[in-house]
């Protein structure tokens, strides 16, 4: 009756002894893991890598486009080569004879190599291209014109045609007005100078002295 009465004593110890236990929390694990990026292994390898590797190069902007084609449309019209002004036009002097005028040569000279009495004379311009000297000179500007009197041609000589925008580039004097025209020595009286404007053209012509 006494054994039956301490095994029931000792089950009853060893249940109560389970609850406890049961219902104390379990004891908590102590970390282990490092508490600062430096303790922790194969951080600083990581960070020494992404330090030495160089930035990538940040895109460049995009130039917006200009009207008109853009920017290589304009470096093609500036390598274009730009139009280049007209020269002035040639004297549109008939190509037949024609009347230029009366003039009075105050003293005997010589026409094409001729004597030439002082006197009035009429100008008849004629067809008669002359061959210039000059390299690259024009046929059309140098024509011969004759001296008539009375009905007659008493000489001739070369004029040259001068264009009335090209005037002033070959001649410094004062021409003479629309339809007239002047003779006069030049300076050292080598030559006297005969000149006409007419038709919107002037006729130059040189005399030598006799």
């Amino acid at each position: 009756m006494k054994q039956w009465v301490i095994a029931g004593t000792l089950a009853g110890s060893l249940a109560v002894g389970g609850t406890l236990l049961a219902q104390q929390p379990a004891a908590q694990q102590p970390t282990t893991k490092p508490s600062t990026p430096a303790q922790q292994p194969g951080t600083a390898e990581k960070q020494g890598d992404q330090s030495s590797k160089p930035a990538a190069p940040k895109p460049k902007p995009k130039r917006a486009s200009t009207a008109g084609g853009g920017a290589d449309a304009a470096t093609a019209e500036h390598r274009e080569p730009k139009a280049q002004p007209n020269t002035a036009a040639e004297p549109t002097a008939a190509d037949a004879a024609m009347a230029l005028g009366t003039v009075r040569i105050p003293r005997a000279v010589k026409a094409d190599g001729k004597p030439l009495p002082a006197g009035s004379y009429q100008l008849r311009l004629t067809a008669e291209e002359s061959k210039p000297d000059a390299a690259g000179a024009s046929e059309k500007l140098e024509r011969w014109v004759e001296f008539v009197q009375k009905g007659s041609v008493k000489g001739r000589e070369v004029v040259s045609i001068v264009p009335q925008a090209e005037i002033k580039l070959v001649q410094k004097d004062a021409p003479p007005a629309a339809n007239g025209s002047k003779v006069q020595m030049l300076k050292g009286n080598d030559y006297m100078r005969v000149w006409i404007n007419k038709g919107g053209n002037h006729y130059l012509i040189h005399l030598v002295p006799a």
